[in-house]
């Protein structure tokens, strides 16, 4: 992938910078969960890290190195209004990008808008992020978690006979969103939903609520997880004797931080959406951007894992950053920013899944077009087909 290079001391004589830019340099903040009950999304950090190493050894972004700065959050939300507040005051970043998970956003949103600070493609597929007019400093990346459970609940009343539907959801935003988008997809067939049950982040199992579920008894089971309790939930499912149609959404699908703790055996047919080529798909062996992932991973990421879907992300969404930054010029400030990550017009990023682009709008902050079903077979997921547009205009 190349960077656009150029020389620094040029672009001083017109640069308009905010805070976190120099002739240099261009800081990023970021806050991740490397500890507590969201650490396997800690991986995606990392990864970011190292895209934008791979990137500085380029030269740079328009001639000036990126600084990544990422600080743990625990995936708590009172800790991560400390470390951005400490990203933003101290550190001076031009912008938030990529900070992890509905509950830790939601709480830094209305200072980050106040203080008209970037929180950008943020690591979360909540709907609330698509508010422009009340959150102009907000903007998500991935397809989000509402129209991802529509596509789930289309699909159950297509190909499940007499779907009584159980569901397993983490008791915040997150869930509350995907819970909300089943429940719309079901329109009419909403009592086809037979038990609803919630776990807290702080517990240490789901386990009781899993049998909870089989005793209700459902014969799909709709599973709104972060990894640990997705990876928890699969093998309790299996422990029990419990085999419903198995749908997982896709913030867990990881083959490496799920499905391989959960155990492969118990991990079969169960059914997400897609918008990633996934690492361990050997259709995409010869793909240009799956053998150039490869190349990075061993190079800039050597310790993490190529069965890992969340490697593929923090590049996919690092690359879309990155298009950004190279968009703005030589005017590198907060308004500028976000004005160009608005005006993403069918951006090819790379290990998206063939034909889907990002596009973005000032009144449209979901740039990932569309998602395309996938059930596990063996040791990796399979496509078996498309399911829905999420076109921006």
């Amino acid at each position: 992938m190349a960077a656009v290079f150029g020389n620094a001391g040029a672009y001083a004589q017109k640069a308009r910078y905010d805070d976190g830019v120099s002739d240099a340099e261009v800081k990023i903040g970021n806050a991740n969960p490397y500890s507590g009950p969201a650490s396997a999304y800690g991986v995606i950090g990392k990864a970011i890290d190292a895209y934008w190493k791979m990137v500085n050894d380029q030269g740079g972004v328009n001639g000036r190195k990126v600084k990544f700065i990422t600080m743990d959050d625990g995936y708590s939300p009172p800790k991560a209004v400390e470390v951005v507040r400490q990203l933003v005051e101290q550190e001076k970043v031009f912008a938030m990008f990529q900070t992890l998970g509905t509950p830790s956003n939601t709480a830094i949103q209305k200072y980050l808008n106040t203080k008209k600070v970037p929180q950008l493609f943020v690591a979360t597929g909540a709907s609330k992020w698509g508010k422009p007019k009340e959150f102009p400093w907000t903007m998500g990346w991935q397809p989000d978690y509402h129209t991802e459970a529509v596509i789930y609940a289309k699909h159950i009343l297509a190909t499940v006979k007499d779907p009584k539907v159980a569901v397993l959801m983490q008791n915040d935003d997150y869930g509350k969103d995907y819970y909300d988008g089943l429940r719309d997809g079901l329109g009419k067939d909403v009592g086809k939903i037979v038990k609803h049950v919630t776990y807290e982040v702080t517990d240490p199992t789901v386990d009781s609520q899993i049998i909870q579920l089989k005793d209700s008894g459902a014969n799909v089971f709709f599973n709104i997880t972060t990894p640990k309790f997705a990876a928890q939930a699969i093998r309790k499912a299996a422990d029990i004797g419990w085999k419903p149609v198995h749908y997982l959404n896709n913030v867990s699908s990881s083959v490496a931080a799920v499905l391989k703790p959960a155990g492969f055996e118990n991990s079969q047919g169960i059914v997400t959406a897609a918008y990633l080529k996934d690492p361990t798909d050997k259709q995409w062996d010869n793909s240009d951007d799956m053998k150039a992932w490869r190349v990075w991973m061993a190079k800039y990421n050597p310790s993490a894992s190529l069965a890992d879907a969340f490697n593929v992300y923090a590049y996919a969404v690092s690359y879309t950053l990155h298009k950004t930054l190279e968009q703005c010029g030589n005017e590198l400030t907060r308004a500028n920013l976000m004005k160009q990550a608005a005006n993403l017009k069918k951006l090819t990023v790379p290990l998206l899944l063939p034909g889907i682009t990002v596009n973005t709008s000032p009144t449209d902050f979901y740039p990932i077009q569309s998602e395309r079903l996938q059930r596990f077979q063996g040791e990796t997921w399979e496509l078996f087909g498309d399911v829905m547009s999420n076109e921006s205009t």
